[in-house]
């Protein structure tokens, strides 16, 4: 956690800001390792301090780094920045996509005189980039989740409701260990496997669906996230087309995945695989994302994203093709970048698996 935000600090006079002040729940916590809701720091060439209100003052004493100074202050929080700031500050650093209309009012009346700056993806790009000990934790939580996964399969889902199916495999994480899912599980049969994002229903899957699931735990604060599609009971030749067309494009993308590339260049590598089949259109999303505290982060994989990964990036690739009122198919795995191509943190098999 030192490391973290002296890494932050070194980048402060770059900005020229005297300090930034961190009010994002995630940035807050990967630089203080505080996990509760209400906290916000400060930091600078010299000046860590973290704030929070008397209901977390224990649990900040037991979670933050020892390098912060930690404060008790007032709700709202941003009204006590100023018993913080060192004399002399002419100009704070806040996270623009973090600061409230109300609360940037309230820094503005609180800190008169100060100018305050707008500053975007300032921790967001340092936690692109995973230490050794973020990668354990992700690696921890996909094996977690994968054996839910698993055991969920081991129990069939033919004549068991979506809900029921989305609920089982979360209460098994849960009793695995995992702190809660990383983001609400979906689990699509049949037509309803065309939604991209489909809400899990109150339908039985059906002996010959195709069953999309998608599921992540989040483990000690690291999020882990996969998709499947399962045969129910069995699978039409069009299915198993589908299927195996999908699988290609995830295994090339995969096989040329390493640092040095640009995030359109990863998907255009898996997004060729699928227009040549025809089925483009029925490719809208990009090809994957970061993963890391949060289920949804930098880098990505997109026909826009011009960001070079790095080694120690870790994102998920997750090529789909879904086809209105008939099925989907997405196969996602989650990895990490290295100098010469990736790490497979995901160990659930990508063979179309049957279950009854």
């Amino acid at each position: 956690m030192k490391a973290r935000a002296e890494r932050l600090a070194d980048r402060v006079a770059e900005l020229d800001v005297d300090l930034v002040l961190i009010t994002g729940a995630a940035n807050v916590r990967y630089l203080t390792g505080y996990t509760g809701s209400s906290g916000v720091a400060l930091i600078g060439p010299v000046t860590r301090a973290f704030i929070t209100d008397f209901r977390y003052v224990d649990q900040a004493a037991g979670e933050v780094h020892p390098s912060f100074e930690r404060r008790r202050g007032q709700s709202p929080l941003l009204g006590s920045i100023a018993d913080v700031l060192p004399a002399g500050t002419s100009r704070l650093g806040f996270e623009r996509e973090h600061v409230t209309v109300r609360g940037y009012a309230q820094l503005s009346e609180v800190l008169p005189g100060i100018e305050l700056v707008g500053l975007d993806g300032l921790v967001e790009t340092l936690r692109e980039v995973k230490e050794p000990d973020e990668l354990e934790a992700l690696r921890a939580s996909a094996v977690l989740a994968d054996t839910a996964f698993e055991r969920l399969l081991h129990d069939g889902l033919i004549g068991r409701t979506e809900r029921e199916l989305a609920l089982a495999l979360e209460h098994d994480m849960r009793q695995r260990g995992a702190d809660r899912e990383s983001f609400p599980t979906i689990v699509a049969a049949g037509p309803h496997g065309a939604l991209p994002h489909a809400p899990p229903r109150e339908v039985e899957v059906r002996r010959g669906d195709l069953v999309v699931i998608d599921w992540g735990a989040e483990l000690d604060g690291y999020c882990s996230d996969c998709t499947r599609t399962i045969a129910a009971g069995e699978a039409g030749d069009d299915e198993r087309s589908v299927y195996e067309l999908v699988l290609g494009a995830q295994l090339a993308a995969l096989a040329d995945l390493r640092a040095g590339l640009a995030g359109r260049e990863v998907d255009r590598i898996a997004r060729a695989v699928i227009d040549a089949a025809g089925y483009g259109e029925a490719f809208g999303h990009g090809l994957g994302h970061g993963v890391g505290i949060e289920v949804h982060e930098g880098p990505s994989l997109s026909r826009r994203s011009d960001h070079e990964l790095v080694a120690g990036n870790v994102v998920t690739v997750e090529p789909g093709v879904y086809l209105r009122g008939r099925f989907g198919v997405r196969i996602e795995d989650l990895v990490a970048v290295t100098e010469d191509g990736c790490e497979l943190l995901t160990s659930v098999s990508k063979r179309l698996i049957v279950s009854d």
